[in-house]
C-alpha cells in the first residue's frame, strides 16, 4: 500500500493534556467541561480553539483537555503555552468556585456516582460506549494522561516508528506513574490509571489488547490483522459502525492513519506542563535514537513480542521507578550496558546517551533522580491515607499546577 503525508519523521508533534475540574474547596470532580467550553466558544461545541493551543473533552464532563493547535514543529515554547492555558481555565472556573487538579486519577472520586458523560456534540459515540462496555468505572470514568503526537511520512516510516514506540511503552510508567491512590486509598500500584486503563474493555478484549501493540509494521497488515480484529469482534454489539473507527483500538499507542501519526496513549498526567514537556522531550528523543538504530536494527526491533513487552510493562505499572528490569535482551535493545536495571538507571542511561537536555528536563530529571516518579513523591507527603492527608496534598498539587511548579517531597 504506497500513501504519502506532508511530514515525517519527527519534523512536529502533538501534544495533548488531560486535567480533572474539581471544586475549589472540597476537591472533588465538578462536570462543567460543557460550561468551560460554551464561555470560550459560545456554543457546546467539544472542541474550541484558542490560538496556539486548542481545548477539548472527550466522554467525562468533568475533564477538560487542552493541546497543541495541530503539529508543532518544536516543543520549546509549549511549556509557556499550556501554563498560560491552566491560569486562563481557571480564573474562567472561578466563577463556578472550581479549578484544575493535575495527576493521572482522582484520589477519591466515585465513578459510579460522580461519572457524567459529555451530553452534545458527538454524544452517540460515547453513549455507545457506555452501552457497551459501561463507563462508570474508574478505568473510563477516572484517568487523565498526556498524549504523545509523532508524525510518520509513509509505510516503512510508519513501520520503523512503530516498532521504536512499542520499545519504549514498558519503560514509560517507571517515568511517568502518578496515580498510586484510588477510592480513596493505596491501590498497591504507582499507576493506578494503567491498571484500571487495561482492564476497561474486557467485554471485547481485543480493543485492548495487551497495551502493548501486536507485531505488525505496515498499514495493510495493521488495517487488516489489528484494526479488522477490533471491528469483527465490535458488529454485533455496535451494529450501526459508529464505533468502527480507528480510535475504538485503545492499546498504549495507536496509528492515527487519518492524520499520519502515532499516538502514545500511557504516560500518566504530571503535576505542572513543565514536567510533562520534559517527559515528552525525553520520550520523543528516546524514540528518535531507536528509529535511527544506534543500538540495534529495525528488523531486531521488530522481533518483539507483546508478551515480553507487557510482563515489563504490567512491572512497571505496580513498581514505577523502582520497577527492576531483567531482561538482558531488552535493555541491550535501548544501549544499555548492564545486565539488570531499574526504572531510574534506565532513564537516566536515556537522558544521557540522546543529547543535551532542556532547561526543563534538567530539571525535572533532577528530581525524579532524587526522589523518583511523581506517584512515590505524592505517596510520600501523603503518608499514613486519610481524607485530610489526601486533601491537603492535593490541594498542593493544583497550587503547584497554577505556579507551574514541580512537586518535591
Amino acid at each position: 500500500m504506497s500513501y504519502e503525508y506532508d511530514l515525517h519523521l519527527f519534523e512536529a508533534t502533538g501534544i495533548e493534556l488531560e486535567y480533572m475540574i474539581v471544586d475549589r474547596e472540597t476537591l472533588s470532580v465538578r462536570p462543567i467541561a460543557d460550561e468551560l467550553l460554551r464561555a470560550v466558544g459560545g456554543g457546546y461545541e467539544i472542541e474550541v480553539d484558542h490560538g496556539a493551543t486548542a481545548w477539548s473533552n472527550e466522554l467525562a464532563l468533568h475533564v477538560i483537555e487542552t493541546k497543541t493547535n495541530g503539529p508543532v514543529p518544536s516543543l520549546d515554547d509549549s511549556t509557556n503555552h499550556f501554563q498560560a492555558d491552566i491560569r486562563r481555565i481557571n480564573a474562567l472556573l472561578e466563577e463556578h468556585d472550581a479549578r484544575l487538579m493535575p495527576g493521572g486519577m482522582h484520589p477519591w472520586m466515585d465513578p459510579d456516582k460522580e461519572l457524567s458523560i459529555w451530553p452534545h456534540e458527538n454524544d452517540i459515540i460515547y453513549r455507545t460506549f457506555d452501552r457497551i462496555f459501561d463507563c462508570r468505572g474508574h478505568g473510563w470514568a477516572n484517568l487523565q494522561s498526556m498524549h504523545i503526537n509523532l508524525p510518520f511520512g509513509n509505510d516503512d516510516e510508519f513501520g520503523r516508528l512503530h516498532a521504536a514506540i512499542r520499545l519504549i511503552l514498558p519503560l514509560l510508567p517507571a517515568i511517568a506513574a502518578s496515580s498510586p491512590f484510588a477510592d480513596g486509598e493505596a491501590s498497591g500500584f504507582f499507576d493506578t490509571r494503567m491498571e484500571v486503563y487495561r482492564r476497561n474493555a474486557r467485554r471485547v478484549p481485543s480493543v485492548s489488547g495487551q497495551i502493548i501493540p501486536e507485531r505488525v509494521f505496515t498499514r495493510e497488515a495493521y488495517e487488516r490483522d489489528l484494526l479488522g480484529r477490533i471491528y469483527d469482534d465490535l458488529r454485533e454489539l455496535d451494529p450501526n459502525g459508529t464505533l468502527h473507527h480507528e480510535w475504538v483500538n485503545s492499546r498504549g499507542a495507536i496509528a492515527r492513519f487519518d492524520r499520519g501519526a502515532i499516538e502514545i496513549r500511557v504516560i500518566d498526567l504530571q503535576e505542572c506542563p513543565m514536567a510533562d514537556i520534559a517527559i515528552a522531550q525525553l520520550v520523543i528523543a528516546s524514540v528518535e535514537a531507536l528509529v535511527a538504530e544506534r543500538f540495534t536494527s529495525y528488523g531486531s526491533q521488530t522481533e518483539w513480542g507483546e508478551e515480553n513487552l507487557a510482563a515489563i510493562f504490567k512491572e512497571a505499572i505496580r513498581a514505577g521507578d523502582e520497577t527492576v528490569v531483567r531482561d538482558t535482551n531488552y535493555l541491550r535493545m535501548l544501549g544499555f550496558p548492564e545486565p539488570a536495571a531499574n526504572g531510574q538507571e534506565v532513564w537516566q542511561h536515556l537522558l544521557e546517551i540522546t543529547g543535551e537536555p532542556s532547561e526543563e528536563l534538567e530539571t525535572f530529571m533532577k528530581v525524579f533522580l532524587s526522589e523518583g516518579c511523581l506517584a512515590r513523591r505524592i505517596a510520600k507527603r501523603v503518608g499514613k491515607v486519610s481524607d485530610g492527608a489526601l486533601r491537603s496534598v492535593y490541594a498542593e498539587l493544583c497550587e503547584g499546577l497554577e505556579n507551574g511548579r514541580i512537586l518535591e517531597s
